[in-house]
């Protein structure tokens, strides 16, 4: 469960970091601070700017700190994964050309948030059940 976190937790500072290097992001010279009219692109796709990718290396560091203990890291996957299922909606739901699109979002985002809810409370779920002591698997 606490590897599975820091996993989890690295990857999210890994996009946060990409998300600020040109060629990795297309068009950065068109990213803006936030909102919807950035144009940068995280490896061609994905709508991304300062304050999306500075989002992703908060999710990253709060998830290398939740994984220490193991009630911490499931309540990050199950915790995160419920974030990621709101923002999911909140990118259904919003205009993707209006000023409330801040983040920014676009369809692929969207997806992807989806998959990260699904992904992020399975793991938190399915990975988080107790283990019974080592003494009691041991003797079975």
């Amino acid at each position: 469960m606490r590897s599975t976190t820091r996993v989890v937790g690295v990857v999210f500072l890994l996009v946060g970091v990409l998300g600020f290097v040109p060629g990795v992001t297309t068009q950065y010279d068109a990213m803006a601070a936030a909102g919807h009219h950035s144009g940068a692109m995280l490896l061609g796709v994905f709508q991304v700017s300062v304050l999306h990718n500075v989002v992703h290396l908060l999710y990253g560091v709060v998830g290398l700190a939740m994984s220490r203990t193991r009630p911490a890291a499931r309540v990050y996957l199950v915790g995160g994964g419920l974030v990621y299922a709101v923002l999911w909606v909140y990118g259904l739901l919003v205009d993707q050309d209006s000023a409330a699109n801040l983040v920014p979002l676009n369809s692929a985002d969207n997806r992807l948030h989806l998959v990260l809810a699904v992904g992020m409370v399975g793991l938190g779920l399915v990975v988080g059940k107790r283990r019974p002591p080592r003494d009691v698997r041991a003797a079975s």
